[in-house]
């Protein structure tokens, strides 16, 4: 998952550029560069998911 933070950010400098009169076709197209790992224990045991505490160490984010 990327950063919403990040996708905000870059939505609003493609706005502004638009409103400043360059051309939507000319903008380039930019990547994330920042992932995030989220694991939700509750889901991943609904489907019969065992996560390995090795990836939970990792996550940015563990929803239980």
């Amino acid at each position: 998952m990327t950063s919403t933070i990040d996708q905000y950010r870059q939505s609003g400098i493609y706005v502004s550029r638009i409103l400043k009169g360059d051309n939507p076709a000319d903008l380039p197209f930019v990547q994330p560069t920042k992932f995030e790992l989220m694991v939700n224990l509750k889901t991943a045991k609904a489907l019969g998911l065992d996560i390995p505490a090795t990836l939970l160490a990792r996550a940015d984010e563990v929803i239980e």
